[in-house]
């Protein structure tokens, strides 16, 4: 018995394992997170996305 993976398979199953790492990447991440808020050793850590947001703000005063 010979098994065919046809180009549409093997992009289908390419997508799949790459969808799965960006899950599990996504997903320990935030567990870690809620861990590290739970024991109080949460960083607050200023995301480039909270830097344009507070500049906005301060843009928006004057």
């Amino acid at each position: 018995m010979v098994l065919y993976f046809d180009p549409g398979l093997g992009a289908m199953i390419t997508q799949a394992a790459i969808a799965a790492f960006a899950g599990f990447v996504l997903f320990y991440k935030t567990v870690i997170a809620t861990i590290k808020g739970w024991l109080g050793m949460k960083t607050q850590e200023k995301d480039s996305f909270d830097e344009a947001y507070s500049n906005e703000d301060e843009d928006d005063k004057s």
